[in-house]
């Protein structure tokens, strides 16, 4: 499985991003989404370089939680380091959409290779 699958996390938290500006009419604007994102983006780097580092692979459930889970934490952290605020609800918010979507695509990996096994064994 090629490790190019991080641009499926990277869109999970643009998305995230996206949706979140939006939302609150922060606006789309390449400015705001990078001041958004970039917490969340190193959290996500980290995520994947501890799956490099501990030789696991990325499409596992498993990786998605460890990805998710850093992702969130170390995005809130950073947020409240640079002073950008961080809410309970905005917590948990973030842990639920992306830790849906990091695990939503790797579930949806894991069904196919699942039905592709079955039909070659029919």
């Amino acid at each position: 499985m090629p490790r190019a699958l991080w641009v499926l996390d990277l869109a999970a938290v643009l998305l995230f991003v996206g949706i979140g500006r939006s939302v609150h009419t922060r606006g789309l604007n390449l400015t705001g989404m990078a001041s958004t994102a970039w917490p969340f983006l190193a959290g996500l780097a980290l995520g994947w370089l501890v799956l490099g580092l501990w030789h696991r692979s990325p499409t596992t459930l498993g990786a998605g939680a460890i990805v998710s889970m850093l992702t969130v934490a170390v995005g809130m952290t950073l947020r409240w380091v640079a002073g950008q605020g961080i809410a309970v609800a905005f917590v948990f918010v973030a842990l639920g959409f992306l830790g849906a979507t990091m695990l939503g695509w790797r579930m949806l990996l894991a069904g196919h290779r699942r039905l592709r096994t079955s039909n070659r064994i029919s």
